[in-house]
């Protein structure tokens, strides 16, 4: 039996992760399993898999939890405290799902205990890439990637030679508003941002995509993971979302991986990780598809592409500075307090307020030092909401 434990539970990840270990409930020992807030969805595959621990990360909903739980023997839990010592649970496979930098510290709690560790959780690499490798290598850990375009690479670069690649694209959809005039964009409402055209996702993610902020997020991962040069990484638009990414070698050669849009792949790839197994997922018919296409992006419809490249540059906590205020911008569009194409503009100011204050993007790369750039970030994306009345 395989022990795992799944970060992000109740998320979109997190829920195809469950998929694929319900398929084989008896190849997997389930460990802990984590969520936000929906105690109900918790507890229900907690029962199911007959995990040791289920944790949310709010106190408002351990009660309902603690509850839902009562004669199973399963333990109940909330906080980040909680979620890290969840992490820290003896597993030989960890789904880290859970979105956005808080997904980070109960990474490297895992890391520490040199697992196996499958990422999904792309801010961590984003805000904390060396210091996330060298925690890996320090324990003995190893890091598989989820996101299917690094999921993608990794496959593509199998038995293959990193220093004969000469590039690597990863592509984007375009999100919903891809086919929209420019300056439609300014209108765009919540509703029509949650909407993608290819895959199912969640709100926030999928925003991001229609932003075009997870790209940015993915070209400045894609310099962590594979320790690539970022003026050899590239974004592409592919509207279709079959090809995930390409890998160029210095032959001339592209190497594509192409699949479903359905993240059951990258997921499984790492759960059986070396090994190839059969997955529930979509055959692909290529006659009827009949055509792939692809085009440059326009930075002028999405400017975090821009940011993203300044990032990389700048280096040192940069990153840190780019993922909170992508997040506190993302949440302020939600709430209605900015219009769409404001975000970008919120997270370009946070960049250089930062950049300016002498030094702090070279702060020393710790844990602690990331989160309190990561704390200060949003306090200053907050007064330049005050400031805007």
């Amino acid at each position: 039996m395989r022990r795992i434990s799944i970060l992000g539970a109740t998320g979109s990840i997190g829920q195809s992760t469950i998929d694929l270990i319900r398929r084989d409930p008896d190849v997997y020992d389930v460990v802990a399993l984590t969520g936000g807030c929906n105690a109900q969805l918790l507890a229900k595959d907690a029962k199911d898999l007959r995990a040791e621990v289920a944790v949310v990360d709010s106190a408002d909903c351990y009660a309902e939890l603690k509850d839902l739980l009562v004669g199973t023997g399963i333990e109940a839990a909330c906080g980040a405290a909680a979620i890290a010592d969840a992490a820290r649970r003896p597993a030989d496979w960890i789904m880290s799902a859970i979105v956005g930098a808080a997904g980070l510290p109960p990474g490297m709690a895992a890391l520490e205990q040199g697992t196996t560790l499958a990422l999904a959780n792309k801010e961590s690499l984003v805000t904390a890439g060396p210091l996330l490798m060298q925690t890996a290598r320090t324990h003995g850990a190893t890091i598989l990637p989820v996101d299917s375009e690094h999921s993608a690479v990794f496959q593509a670069l199998a038995g293959e030679d990193i220093a004969a690649v000469e590039r690597i694209v990863i592509t984007a959809s375009g999100g919903a508003f891809r086919d929209w005039p420019l300056d439609r964009l300014k209108t765009a409402t919540l509703a029509e941002a949650s909407s993608h055209p290819n895959w199912a996702m969640g709100q926030r993610i999928t925003i991001d995509s229609a932003s075009m902020f997870n790209k940015a997020l993915e070209l400045i991962e894609t310099k962590e993971f594979f320790g690539i040069d970022p003026d050899r990484i590239e974004a592409i638009v592919h509207p279709e979302s079959l090809i995930h990414a390409l890998v160029g070698f210095n032959d001339g050669a592209l190497m594509a991986h192409v699949g479903p849009p359905d993240m059951r792949h990258a997921i499984g790839y790492a759960l059986h990780w070396p090994d190839r197994k059969h997955l529930p997922v979509a055959r692909l018919d290529l006659a009827q598809i009949g055509a792939l296409t692809f085009r440059a992006p326009d930075e002028a419809r999405w400017p975090a592409l821009r940011l993203a490249r300044e990032v990389m540059a700048a280096g040192g906590l940069m990153g840190v500075v780019f993922n909170a205020a992508k997040e506190a911008a993302l949440d302020a569009f939600i709430a209605g307090r900015i219009g769409f194409m404001d975000m970008s503009g919120l997270v370009a100011d946070a960049l250089a307020k930062l950049s300016a204050q002498g030094g702090q993007h070279n702060a020393p790369l710790d844990l602690d030092t990331i989160m309190d750039i990561d704390r200060l970030t949003r306090l200053r994306v907050a007064e330049s909401l005050e400031n805007r009345g």
